[in-house]
């Protein structure tokens, strides 16, 4: 499953709450060998937090599992025990406003989950936006003729008359049939909708030999740290605005994590960043060790974790 499947769930709350125990039963991953910090009487690591922390992740949704299990391994290294649950997104934002979970790392605004926001807002606390370039995009080559979507209809044929989709049931596919394509007059391309996988594939293949291809996409995805691929313009916003990702906390997050919180504020990726890591725990490591990618990511960027810090008391 990929995270671009973008649909705004309404979960009903006695659904929601009985869906969530049963997933949480389920999916549930908790770390219980952390190094002791240090814990006083009441819960609390020496540094105020208190010394458990859940974290609730969308399933599918790369870059949010992505950034959960890197906070998960820094947060261990740091002495906390640390439970992760993966369920539906509606079902995460549900147990967080109940309370089941402490924190989650993928809310997208001002679109994507703006019925959860109105709907959970005022029992859920925002810790600020970590990216501000999550976008649906139509990708090509990097060394294509062409550098926006008001020029590809005149160039279709460079790329075989085709644009090569992902599964029928995506947000990105209805946005490009129903936006994209009358939008930019590229009724007459063939409009391939297959799998995210197939998608992948084709990129990889052409991108190897060196040929036009045109792909429905969205950032952030670890396609672009692996492959020569660049986003075509879209001067007339038909596959819509770039949203931010935020961290949010269950109420009263930050009286219970005051240090946590002021870390997950001052937290922020860049794209070679993000790319870098999705690339290493969901193409090289095909998403069968999320931790172990990511602590080899926080080799490869040793001074991540230092420089948390120091954003956090700057």
């Amino acid at each position: 499953m990929h995270h671009s499947i973008r649909k705004h769930h309404r979960v009903a709350a006695l659904a929601a709450a009985a869906g969530l125990a049963l997933t949480l039963a389920a999916c549930s991953s908790d770390s219980s060998d952390s190094p002791d910090q240090g814990s006083s009487s009441d819960g609390r690591l020496d540094n105020g937090d208190l010394s458990t922390v859940s974290i609730g992740i969308h399933s599918g949704w790369d870059e949010g599992i992505a950034v959960s299990h890197l906070f998960k391994v820094v947060l261990e290294d740091e002495g906390y025990t640390v439970k992760t649950d993966e369920a539906e997104a509606g079902l995460v934002f549900a147990g967080l406003a109940g309370g089941d979970f402490d924190v989650n790392f993928d809310m997208w605004l001002p679109s994507t989950h703006e019925d959860y926001d109105k709907k959970y807002g005022d029992r859920l606390e925002k810790l600020g936006h970590w990216y501000d370039d999550a976008k649906l995009t139509i990708a090509v080559n990097e060394d294509a003729p062409i550098s926006s979507l008001d020029e590809l209809a005149e160039h279709a044929d460079e790329f075989g008359n085709r644009i090569v989709g992902i599964e029928s049931g995506a947000g990105l596919t209805r946005i490009t049939q129903d936006e994209a394509i009358p939008a930019y007059g590229l009724d007459d391309m063939d409009f391939l909708i297959s799998s995210t996988p197939a998608m992948l594939a084709e990129v990889k293949g052409a991108t190897a030999a060196g040929s036009n291809i045109a792909v429905t996409l969205w950032r952030p995805h670890w396609a672009y740290d692996e492959y020569p691929i660049k986003d075509l313009a879209d001067p007339k916003g038909a596959m819509g605005d770039a949203e931010q990702i935020y961290s949010v906390g269950r109420q009263g997050f930050s009286d219970d994590f005051p240090t946590l919180g002021s870390w997950i504020k001052s937290f922020g990726l860049d794209d070679e960043q993000l790319f870098s890591l999705e690339n290493l725990m969901f193409n090289e490591g095909e998403g069968k060790d999320l931790d172990g990618a990511a602590r080899t990511w926080l080799e490869e960027n040793p001074t991540f974790v230092d420089d948390l810090k120091a954003d956090a008391t700057a």
